[in-house]
């Protein structure tokens, strides 16, 4: 595709397991919500609580994802990125074609605000390509199994007092109600470990080259001229239980669901992470977690 940048499934170089209390409304109001009917149609996805998550229906509910995107990769993380921002806000010409995952906090100011979001892009609106072809040879594989339909998730944060189970659990719903609509067979997507030194996740890494890589019709890898190696010690110097702890909570999400990691890494200068690309075939997915997402948690409900 041409540019750089990073794409990510979720928030993976920030811990999930911050404050879980609502935001203060004066904050939350920052990123206000369009009003959409509770049950609309194609809109609303699943619910816990206050918590709703649903599809972006305006150019104001893109604007309020951007926003956070903003505060969450540029102000909280410090990525410089070579891109001119626009009233504070992360956007690209991809946000043009995809669908906008919105976590709504119902009872934040007057109307509700955005506090998460997630971004979606059908494999039939990827016309140019995938925003992840900068880094993997994403195209390549899809062009190999042409009786499936791919999905590329990625540009998710969440706000800080929000990143707490409930949150994913419900960004869970949503993407699981979503695939399911749409037919998805296939999700991929760049997750990130902070930093641009792989060294400094030799564990981390070294793990998922060594034990989830991806094989056969499945196998993809980095572009050559971004390829780093993920292999930085050999199978008998690998302490699993350290390289799970070490790792971001996205990447430990998407082991319990059954993915697989291409083969090399990727450093993004701009965005100061390290990035492995994720390959989730949805029969892939524990029987356990499809039955989860489809009820809905306890408390929870998906429409």
């Amino acid at each position: 595709m041409g540019h750089s940048g990073r794409e990510t499934l979720t928030v993976s170089s920030v811990q999930l397991d911050g404050n879980t209390r609502g935001r203060d409304a004066a904050v939350a109001a920052e990123y206000p919500v369009a009003s959409v009917p509770t049950g609309a149609d194609g809109v609303l996805l699943g619910r816990i609580g206050s918590l709703e998550v649903r599809l972006a229906q305006s150019a104001a509910d893109v604007a309020a994802a951007q926003a956070i995107r903003f505060d969450v990769f540029v102000r909280e993380l410090g990525a410089c990125t070579s891109r001119s921002f626009t009233e504070d806000r992360d956007a690209d010409d991809f946000d043009e074609i995809c669908d906008h995952l919105l976590v709504v906090d119902t009872a934040a100011g007057e109307g509700g605000a955005i506090v998460g979001t997630y971004r979606l892009l059908p494999q039939e609106r990827a016309t140019r390509g995938f925003y992840s072809d900068s880094e993997f040879e994403l195209t390549e594989l899809v062009a190999r199994h042409p009786g499936r339909r791919f999905l590329e998730l990625g540009r998710s944060c969440v706000l800080p007092d929000y990143r707490s189970k409930r949150t994913i659990e419900l960004l869970w719903q949503g993407i699981w109600s979503y695939c399911r609509r749409n037919s998805i067979d296939v999700m991929v997507g760049c997750a990130s470990f902070h930093g641009i030194e792989p060294v400094e996740h030799a564990q981390a890494l070294s793990l998922l080259a060594h034990n989830f890589q991806t094989e056969n019709d499945w196998h993809v890898r980095a572009r050559c001229d971004r390829f780093s190696e993920m292999k930085l010690l050999r199978q008998d110097e690998l302490e699993p239980k350290a390289a799970l702890t070490a790792m971001p909570p996205l990447i430990k999400g998407y082991l319990r669901l059954g993915a697989k990691f291409g083969e090399g890494c990727v450093v993004d200068t701009e965005f100061e992470t390290t990035d492995v690309l994720v390959v989730l075939p949805v029969e892939n997915i524990p029987s356990r977690y499809i039955e989860y997402y489809t009820s809905g948690p306890e408390a929870g409900e998906i429409l």
